[in-house]
């Protein structure tokens, strides 16, 4: 018996099978690592796998992004208005805009100045959203106003042009010019405004900063058309005159389009020229400023007042005027009416004296 049991268990061991569950052949112990590269392979390609996936939409990505880089660098910048966005629609086609209203994308053009209308309405989005937003001289005619009120928020045409009622979101309305400055008395939303007024004249009284020579008032002139042209522009042939004081460093220049004239907008050339000399330039390159020379002088501007002057005039009326001004209308009437008070008083003493006098002449007799 125990012969046969010892030749059973050898059979068993080289048969590969078990004694109190554990292997005991080398056959078993040559399978169990055998599944254990098997596992450790199966894990390493699919480490190897995950890595390769997330490397492809990394590279993806960044192709993306690429992409979308050089889509955007390949509209231009726009030069006329730092605000500007340009971007490639879907049909890529570039496009420029500036952001209004609530965020709104107003289209615009920057081969050219943009329309005041539409300035106006993104430097109030700007200021909305916290964002970085006045010797020789005079009057050139009566009728001529400055803009007083500042900026508002404007209600714009299609094409850029100011409506001729505006309300700045209020119950108040006031009637504008074509440069979209207010040239009536403020009322209610009843107001009527039949029609947009044209600016045909402007007239720019600058102070331009000191110099150590003199300046010649032709070659001023010469040298401000050249600067207004490539700056805004403009033609030339459109400044009228041009007056120079030296003491007070003053140019007073008028700018004027014929009567009638729609296609010439004077409204936003000026608005442009008031922010460059103001130190708050709307150009792209808003650190080059308004600068001319003239014979060999650089002459930079310190301060600006504009005129507008309208094709009809203006229907301001006496509540238009200034606090001072009523003032002063109102002491001088309030001098009349006590100068023609004691005058009365001293006529009615003087009558008086006239009517006892007889009487006592009178008594006397």
């Amino acid at each position: 018996c125990p012969n046969r049991f010892a030749r059973t268990h050898l059979r068993q061991v080289e048969e590969g099978s078990c004694v109190d569950g554990a292997p005991h052949s080398a056959r078993d112990l040559r399978e169990q690592q055998k599944d254990r590269k098997e596992l450790l392979e199966e894990e390493r390609l699919l480490l190897e796998f995950i890595i390769c996936v997330f490397i492809m939409k990394l590279w993806i990505f960044l192709l993306v992004a690429g992409c979308a880089t050089l889509v955007t660098a390949q509209c231009p910048l726009c030069t006329t208005m730092k605000w500007g966005r340009c971007e490639q629609n879907d049909q890529s086609q570039c496009g420029c805009f500036l952001l209004v209203d609530d965020g709104r994308p107003q289209p615009i053009d920057c081969s050219t100045l943009v329309p005041k209308c539409f300035l106006m309405k993104a430097e109030m989005y700007r200021a909305r959203k916290g964002q970085s937003t006045r010797s020789i001289g005079g009057k050139p005619v009566e009728t001529a106003f400055l803009d007083n009120d500042g900026i508002y928020d404007p209600e714009c045409e299609a094409d850029g042009r100011f409506r001729a009622r505006q309300c700045n979101n209020t119950e108040e309305c006031w009637c504008v010019n074509s440069a979209g400055v207010r040239r009536s008395d403020k009322g209610d939303k009843n107001m009527n405004c039949s029609q947009l007024v044209e600016t045909y004249w402007i007239r720019f009284q600058l102070t331009h900063k000191e110099v150590s020579g003199q300046i010649n008032d032709k070659s001023l002139k010469n040298s401000l058309g050249a600067e207004m042209k490539s700056r805004y522009g403009l033609d030339p042939s459109l400044i009228d005159n041009l007056q120079y004081d030296p003491d007070a460093r003053m140019i007073v220049m008028d700018v004027k389009k014929p009567k009638g004239d729609r296609a010439i907008d004077l409204g936003r050339m000026a608005y442009y020229m008031e922010k460059d000399v103001k130190i708050l330039p709307l150009f792209y390159n808003d650190s080059k400023k308004f600068i001319t020379s003239v014979d060999g002088q650089s002459l930079g501007m310190e301060n600006i007042l504009v005129y507008y002057v309208d094709e009809v005039a203006p229907t301001f009326t006496m509540k238009n005027l200034s606090g001072g001004i009523i003032a002063v209308i109102v002491v001088v009437v309030l001098l009349v009416v006590v100068g023609l008070l004691l005058l009365f008083l001293y006529r009615r003493q003087q009558k008086k004296k006239y009517k006892k006098t007889p009487q006592r002449e009178l008594d006397n007799m």
